[in-house]
Formats: C-alpha cells, structure tokens, sequence
C-alpha cells in the first residue's frame, strides 16, 4: 500500500484532490461515513479517497478500520460495484479492527466516475 498524501485532510481536500486524480486520469474512490453510533471516532460526513494503487487521503476512523476500507476501495474500483460497509462490536472483527469501544460505524464506497 503506497503512504498517504495525508491523514488531516478536510473535506475540501479530499474532493480537489480527488478531481486532480481524476485529471491524471487515476481511478479512484470515495469512502464516506453515513451513520455512526456509539462512541465513534470520526462523524458522518468524513471520507477517505483511494485510488487503483492503495494511496489514499482523508479519514474515516482514525485509523482503527482504515486499512479494511482501503482494500474494500480498491474491490469497488476494480469492480465498479458500490458497497455499504459496516463496523461495531457486534462484527466479530470489532476487536481485531479496533471498535472494541463499543461503537459503530456504517461507510458508503463507490467508485468515482470520470
């Protein structure tokens, strides 16, 4: 997975840069935070933008489900396809990703058109 351009990106650089990558002609998606629930590290609204190579920019955890919505990113890329993800503490990953604070967090990934 290639480093990030950074983690503290805004919304506002999220969706330049995506435009910019689009422009290099770079397949890309968005991931964005549609419901959170419990103690959640990031709100709704927070996205994260990948593109074919794993690089990425933004946010939707903190970190703690990051490297999960990465490799979803890069399935909806390849396949166009968008997916709902879900993550809590009633997914028996809750731990192994992090959530284990009781949490829960539902992100929408799709791929970005040109």
């Amino acid at each position: 997975m290639a480093e990030a351009e950074t983690l503290s990106g805004g919304v506002e650089d999220v969706l330049e840069t995506a435009a910019r990558w689009r422009a290099q002609g770079r397949r890309v998606a968005i991931a964005t935070v549609v419901e959170t629930w419990g103690s959640s590290p990031r709100p709704v609204g927070s996205q994260l933008l990948v593109d074919e190579n794993g690089e990425f920019l933004g946010s939707v955890s903190g970190g703690c489900i990051e490297s999960a919505v990465i490799g979803e990113a890069l399935e909806v890329i390849a396949s166009g396809a968008p997916r709902l993800l879900d993550f809590g503490v009633s997914n028996e990953k809750a731990w192994e990703l992090g959530l284990s604070c009781g949490g829960k967090v539902q992100v929408y990934v799709e791929a970005l058109e040109p």
